[in-house]
């Protein structure tokens, strides 16, 4: 985790990261139109939770809880740092999960 925030000081995101750890990265920056732009035509249930957050910083609850019904997420309801945080250590842990079983 602390890698991935420490990344936040480069001008562009990791190559390696997933689609939506880049669009976090965006939002980390903060740039919510890349951040955005990253997740907007995206299919997956990491991709629309980490949309609901961007529409949730937005101010935008509306639709953000439509991203978080697809997400199969609930709306949350901590602070906008404290779902970022939860959201990367989340995707994070998954991305290492999935990293160790390539390695076996």
């Amino acid at each position: 985790m602390q890698r991935f925030i420490d990344s936040l000081d480069e001008d562009v995101p990791p190559e390696t990261l997933s689609t939506p750890l880049r669009a976090l990265w965006w939002a980390g920056k903060p740039d919510w139109h890349q951040a955005h732009d990253q997740v907007d035509t995206a299919t997956g249930l990491d991709e629309a939770w980490v949309h609901a957050h961007l529409h949730r910083r937005e101010g935008d609850l509306g639709n953000a809880g439509y991203w978080y019904r697809r997400a199969q997420r609930p709306v949350a309801t901590t602070s906008l740092d404290e779902e970022w945080h939860e959201i990367a250590e989340y995707l994070l842990g998954r991305e290492r999960a999935a990293a160790k079983g390539r390695d076996v």
